[in-house]
């Protein structure tokens, strides 16, 4: 099972679930991939409270504690490794070594275990066949990118489309679960009645 290196790219607001971020994870090297992975509220402000290390909470973060008590164990973290998805969610696997050598593994959420590989700065990692599978090449995000901006090139000129055809823009802003963007449209078209 061949691991690929992962950097923390970004986060942002998720636009498939409310409430919900999506993590931002990049291939090192070459082919530079990116998985994206939905992660809670809670969880992606600890993954951005411990990259902007210039702030520091009055009190620590849980992320925070759980460093501390493994500083405290004499147990470091030797990496993160994302191994699994099921029905759209992710699985990780922290890996450890205590003071006596051996090797702990602990099942985690990914963005738990991000959360402390950014404090601790070990490499995170993703199995090959999972970004294979999930991931998302540079060639496909510009694609991605290529019809959001020819949908909201539509959206800003509805006098140049036909109703049919921002009807047919709102149902596929519907299927790719872009509610913002089907929202403006929902309203574009209400205002041609």
């Amino acid at each position: 099972m061949h691991e690929v290196e992962l950097t923390v790219k970004g986060l942002s607001y998720s636009q498939g679930k409310s409430g919900a971020y999506a993590l931002i994870l990049a291939e090192k090297g070459e082919r530079g991939r990116k998985l994206p992975v939905v992660i809670g509220g809670a969880e992606a402000q600890s993954i951005a409270v411990a990259m902007e290390k210039s702030v520091a909470p009055p009190r620590p973060l849980t992320h925070d504690t759980w460093v501390n008590m493994l500083k405290e164990m004499n147990v470091n973290i030797e990496k993160v490794l994302i191994h699994r998805l099921v029905n759209g969610v992710f699985f990780a696997s922290i890996y450890s070594m205590d003071e006596n050598g051996k090797q702990l593994i602990f099942d985690s959420r990914p963005s738990d275990a991000v959360a402390l590989a950014v404090r601790l700065e070990c490499p995170i990692y993703a199995i090959e066949s999972l970004l294979k599978q999930a991931g998302i090449t540079p060639q496909e995000e510009q694609e991605a990118d290529a019809t959001e901006a020819g949908a909201e090139e539509k959206l800003d000129n509805p006098e140049e489309q036909s109703r049919e055809e921002l009807e047919q823009s709102l149902k596929e802003a519907v299927e790719n679960e872009d509610y913002e963007l089907a929202a403006r449209l929902r309203d574009k078209l209400d205002k041609l009645k």
